[in-house]
């Protein structure tokens, strides 16, 4: 015999999907933000699923995404679980601080101003 769960919420402590928080989307669009003024992207998209969060950006609307930053939650103890991931699927670099793991895509700015 199988025990259900009588009730239709999920199990506390086990997220349904895994999605950025308030202040990691502040860190990213800030990025953003500077990257759209310098002329280099454009757009962006959020996909938010069972065992990661992506934020995708984009030069232009219809093609692939030049980067994607993800977060992986089960890689916390392992690798880190923020990633960069470039458009050939290689990543770029990965770790435990969102803003430390962003910083690769800075310098792509300050060589994009100068």
């Amino acid at each position: 015999m199988t025990v259900q769960n009588p009730t239709p919420f999920p199990r506390q402590g086990i997220p349904e999907q895994v999605a950025f928080d308030r202040k990691e989307l502040g860190i990213i669009l800030g990025l953003y933000g500077r990257m759209v003024a310098a002329g280099e992207w454009r757009d962006y998209g959020i996909s938010c699923l069972r065992d990661m969060a992506v934020f995708s950006i984009f030069r232009r609307t219809a093609e692939n995404p030049l980067y994607r930053i993800e977060k992986r939650p089960k890689l916390r103890n392992k690798q880190g679980q923020y990633s960069v991931v470039g458009i050939d699927g290689q990543v770029l670099k990965r770790g435990q601080d969102l803003k430390s793991v962003l910083r690769v895509l800075e310098r792509k700015l300050i060589r994009a101003v100068e």
